[in-house]
């Protein structure tokens, strides 16, 4: 039976649960504590009550195996799950990523305790992720003329600026395609290299609100640390499985028309062979971003014309490039038609040129397309040439993941089966290809609805038939 303790004091009435559990492996007898106050407009009498349903309450959860008088709060066991899913082998850019919500996470319920935690505080700290002013980026600085040549003129590389700056250096190359960095950033860059800053930045601020996507990731996370504390017995219950997140909104697939395809494709012959490599992979497979770069030579079947996918490479601030494996953790193999083999042998022989050239500044490794002087490319690098090729070319706005769609919508009109498409993809699951590809395949059976009626109800020979009849 819990020992109930009443006090009244300065902050008003209170009662204090206390439940033996036993002895630990010294002989010491092992207590649990739980301090209960009672709402502001009950009675004595009528707390007097209600703490001893609470009491019963506590003791019968210690009974069970809870702690419902551990203290931890979320900030502490969120780091502890994050450990503890690093250890188990969870990506180290799943881990990232999770560490890029807990600031947020943490503002709203990171003092709480896991114990108090209730499906109330996630619905409101969801609400106002979707409030209007809930995203309020840091100010920016948008580059306004060719900083890459200009660090050039100074006498620095990409990775020497990056390196003098203390910053990644994706960063910095992201500043040399034209894109916006964090202002305070910037300043680094203009300091270390003796660029005026507003010669070089315009600075801008936007307000975006949060999307569904978004709210969802953070929800997802926080799903993850409390459903490890209901496991771990320290929760009774996960409170995020009884949250009211926002349902994802589904964005419609964005692919390229043929003729923006053969447009993309005749702008391709014009770049140097391993950007016309990079872009007949991303247009002929279909495979991430990460895939793409992550590609091996060893891995090219020159009898059977194939590409088997088992890598991808990956880009964190804490290590930089690096390889891992593919999304689904899974390899695929990819057949290749006859041009991509031809492309890849001329790119192969010229690659070779390049490495002896070069000699002992080549950096050695097996990746089909590679950074200047050899070794692995940066993910951000080939989202950096697309950049440029299309602003070089007047082309359609290029995002390597419009490639994977535009391939899977070609394939489905031209007749393929769903498992043999979800196959080229990836998908860990064939369900997964027809939920994204839903409009795709409705379309697609339209109009196999309509070549099979006039292959029986409008063709020649069924009108001469009739006319025989």
């Amino acid at each position: 039976m819990a020992h109930i303790e009443k006090k009244l004091g300065k902050r008003g009435l209170s009662y204090r649960f206390i439940v033996s559990a036993g002895f630990d492996c010294n002989g010491k007898r092992i207590f649990h504590k739980k301090t209960w106050k009672p709402p502001p407009n009950m009675t004595e009498k009528q707390a007097d009550k209600a703490a001893n349903r609470e009491a019963v309450i506590f003791e019968q959860s210690i009974a069970q195996g809870y702690s419902p008088d551990n203290k931890q709060t979320f900030a502490e066991y969120a780091e502890y799950v994050l450990d503890l899913k690093s250890r188990a082998g969870k990506k180290h850019r799943t881990i990232s990523g999770y560490r890029a919500l807990l600031p947020r996470i943490n503002a709203a319920i990171g003092h709480m305790a896991l114990q108090d935690i209730r499906p109330i505080h996630l619905n409101r700290f969801y609400e106002s992720l979707e409030d209007e002013d809930a995203r309020m980026d840091t100010v920016r600085a948008v580059p306004i003329g060719d900083v890459r040549a200009a660090l050039k003129d100074n006498g620095l590389s990409m990775a020497k600026t990056a390196k003098l700056a203390g910053i990644a250096q994706s960063t910095v190359n992201a500043v040399s395609n034209g894109s916006a960095i964090l202002a305070e950033k910037a300043v680094k860059i203009c300091e270390v290299s003796g660029l005026e800053f507003e010669r070089w930045f315009e600075v801008k601020s936007k307000q975006k609100q949060l999307s569904s996507t978004t709210v969802l990731a953070y929800h997802r996370f926080i799903h993850t640390v409390l459903a490890q504390a209901e496991k771990e017995m320290i929760c009774p219950y996960n409170a995020a499985s009884k949250a009211e997140p926002p349902k994802k909104q589904k964005s419609k697939v964005d692919t390229y028309q043929t003729d923006e395809l053969i447009q993309i494709r005749d702008a391709a012959e014009k770049e140097p062979i391993k950007w016309r490599v990079a872009v007949h992979m991303l247009m002929i497979t279909g495979c991430r971003r990460g895939e793409i770069v992550g590609m091996k030579w060893s891995n090219v079947n020159w009898e059977d014309s194939s590409i088997l996918i088992n890598s991808a490479l990956t880009y964190t601030p804490q290590r930089g490039v690096y390889e891992s494996t593919t999304k689904t953790e899974d390899q695929r193999v990819i057949k290749l038609p006859k041009e991509t083999m031809e492309l890849l042998r001329e790119y192969r022989h010229q690659q070779l040129e390049e490495r002896l050239l070069l000699g002992e500044m080549w950096i050695p490794s097996d990746y089909i397309l590679t950074g200047t002087f050899g070794g692995p490319m940066s993910p951000d690098s080939l989202s950096g040439f697309l950049k440029r090729f299309e602003r070089r070319y007047g082309l359609p706005h290029i995002h390597a993941h419009k490639f994977r769609h535009s391939m899977a919508s070609i394939l489905y009109f031209s007749g393929a089966d769903p498992v043999s498409i979800s196959k080229r993809l990836g998908h860990a699951q064939v369900s997964t290809t027809q939920d994204m590809y839903a409009h795709l395949i409705r379309q697609a059976d339209t109009q196999s609805a309509e070549r099979i009626a006039d292959a029986i109800f409008r063709s020649d020979s069924v009108d001469a038939g009739k006319k025989n009849g």
